[in-house]
C-alpha cells in the first residue's frame, strides 16, 4: 500500500428537497468520523434549509479506522480537505454504491471524488466541521482565504483540556473568511469567555453562539436548527 498516495474524498451526500445554490463540506473530530451523530444531524438541517452538504471521513481516518490523528496526518488532512471543497465544486452521486459503505439514511447519497460528475451546487462553498476538523479548516483557510467562502467550526478545541496556556490560535491573525463558532457552555477545551478573547484578533466577521449546558459534543436539543439560522445570518 502506497502510504503517500492521496486518498480519495469519501462521504456522504445530503441533497436539499429542491435546487442547492450553496454547499458546506463538514468534517469531524479527532476520535470520530463522518458518521458522527452531531454532523449527520448538523447535515441533515442545512439540507432542509436548501444547501447541498458534504460531510466526509478526513484522511487519518480513511487510513485507519479507530485512533487519533498521527504526527504527520494534519497537514494531510489539510489537503483531504482541500479536495473535498474540489468534490463539491465537481460531485456526482454513486448511485452503485461507490462511497463509503453502508446503506446510507434517507436523503444521503454515498460519494467517491473519482466518480467525477456535475458541480453540487452554482453558488457559494463553505467548510467546516467539528473540533479537530474545525481547526484544520480555519488553518487551511487561513493559507488560502479564496479557497471557500465562510466557515462553520463545531466546538473549535481552543486548547487541551486543564491547558489553558496551550493556545491553538497561532493563525487567527490570519484568518480573513467569515466564520461561524458554535461552543458550549461546558466545553472542557475552552470556556465561553476563552473562546471570546481569542476570536478577537480575527480580521474577519466572526460570530459566537452560545450552547447553554452543552458539552464538547454539543448534545442539546435544537442545535442543529439554531446553528442554521446563526450561519444564514451571517453569510446572507
Amino acid at each position: 500500500m502506497d502510504d503517500t498516495a492521496e486518498p480519495a474524498v469519501r462521504g456522504w451526500l445530503h441533497r436539499p428537497a429542491g435546487p442547492a445554490l450553496d454547499a458546506l463540506v463538514l468534517s469531524h473530530g479527532a476520535g470520530s468520523n463522518c458518521d458522527a451523530p452531531l454532523l449527520i444531524e448538523v447535515a441533515g438541517a442545512f439540507a432542509s434549509a436548501g444547501f447541498a452538504v458534504l460531510r466526509c471521513d478526513l484522511p487519518f481516518r480513511q487510513a485507519r479506522r479507530h485512533g487519533p490523528p498521527g504526527p504527520g496526518d494534519p497537514a494531510r488532512d489539510r489537503d483531504g480537505l482541500r479536495r473535498a471543497v474540489e468534490a463539491a465544486l465537481a460531485a456526482s452521486a454513486s448511485s452503485s454504491g461507490k462511497g463509503r459503505s453502508g446503506p446510507g439514511k434517507p436523503g444521503e447519497e454515498p460519494l467517491c471524488s473519482s466518480d467525477g460528475g456535475r458541480r453540487l451546487a452554482p453558488g457559494r462553498v463553505f467548510l467546516g466541521g467539528h473540533s479537530y476538523g474545525g481547526r484544520q479548516a480555519t488553518i487551511l483557510a487561513a493559507e488560502d482565504p479564496a479557497l471557500i467562502q465562510g466557515l462553520l467550526l463545531l466546538s473549535y478545541p481552543l486548547h487541551p483540556p486543564r491547558r489553558p496556556a496551550e493556545l491553538r490560535t497561532a493563525h487567527f491573525a490570519r484568518l480573513r473568511t467569515q466564520a461561524l463558532f458554535a461552543h458550549g457552555t461546558r466545553d472542557p477545551f475552552g470556556s465561553i469567555e476563552e473562546m471570546r478573547a481569542a476570536l478577537a484578533p480575527i480580521p474577519a466577521r466572526v460570530e459566537l453562539v452560545a450552547i447553554e449546558g452543552a458539552g464538547h459534543d454539543l448534545s442539546r436539543a435544537g442545535v442543529a436548527q439554531r446553528v442554521v439560522e446563526a450561519f444564514q445570518k451571517l453569510v446572507r
